[in-house]
């Protein structure tokens, strides 16, 4: 069985960066909450239930902000993603620490957990939920801009001997519609497959336009910071990937996000990919 990759690079280093910022926040909940603080075992048992309640939280806002990469990615509408985002994080992350709350009340106390709880503690933890949602929508956009940077200096500092190539990558791709020959960005294009004997160029939009040109060329044509040769089959823009999962054998498959044009997955061989990853998540 494939081993899904949990944790994908997308959002890097979140993982690292809530595990720390979890505690914190508890702890300042806990100051802002609670009326007397005393060093005892109480003191320990209930930061440790807050900090533990917190985390499956997270987890739970992580998920569903990774699902939506999927289902609603940036480009489909960054605000309508954005507002999207932010009212599922607030309510996922409120149910979840709601729920688990009144379960450890009525475990310890036998009782619903008590009033104030969801006229001031919920009030303070959805503002932390603004928070990470501001967290998770500043490292997209930070990662966007690393990758630009990235696209940029390969654009700008070309090998000598690929003047010509450059040249054609600035430029975009030129297709034929109708009678008309049309130039595209790249930036664009989500992708290129093969299709009985034609090459498929896909629009992010849905359209497509049949190219007279071998997979193969095409490839040399692309910046390389921006589209990757999966397989014999595929060539995808890095905005169609929302991750990876490793299958047997040291291959891998790519979690691609929805498009008409592809599937949900496609196959990386073992021989690239330690290539694909470079390429995924370059240093």
């Amino acid at each position: 069985m494939p081993e899904k990759r949990l944790f994908p690079d997308r959002y890097y280093p979140d993982i690292l960066l809530f595990l720390i910022l979890i505690p914190f926040i508890s702890a300042i909940n806990y100051y802002l909450t609670y009326s007397r603080i005393q060093l005892n075992w109480f003191l320990a048992l209930t930061f440790t239930i807050d900090t533990v309640q917190g985390y499956f939280a997270w987890l739970g806002v992580r998920y569903f902000i990774l699902y939506l990469d999927k289902k609603l990615p940036y480009q489909k509408g960054a605000l309508r993603r954005i507002i999207w985002q932010q009212v599922g994080v607030l309510f996922i992350g409120l149910l979840i620490i709601s729920l688990l709350t009144e379960w450890v009340s009525w475990l310890a106390k036998g009782e619903p957990a008590p009033l104030d709880f969801y006229t001031l503690d919920l009030f303070i933890i959805g503002i932390w939920f603004f928070v990470v949602n501001g967290v998770y929508v500043g490292l997209h956009y930070y990662h966007q801009w690393q990758k630009a940077e990235s696209r940029q200096q390969q654009e700008n500092y070309p090998p000598e001997n690929h003047s010509d190539e450059t040249s054609s990558k600035i430029r975009g791709l030129v297709v034929r519609t109708g009678k008309q020959d049309i130039r595209l960005s790249y930036e664009e294009l989500a992708g290129f497959y093969v299709d009985d004997v034609y090459v498929v160029a896909c629009h992010f939009g849905g359209k497509k336009y049949y190219l007279d040109q071998s997979l193969d060329k095409i490839e040399k044509s692309l910046p390389a910071g921006v589209f990757f040769r999966m397989n014999r089959k595929f060539i995808l823009h890095q905005q169609m990937v929302s991750g990876f999962k490793r299958a047997e054998n040291g291959k891998l498959l790519v979690l691609l996000q929805t498009h008409e044009c592809f599937p949900s997955e496609v196959p990386v061989s073992r021989t690239k990919a330690p290539a694909f990853k470079s390429w995924f998540q370059p240093e």
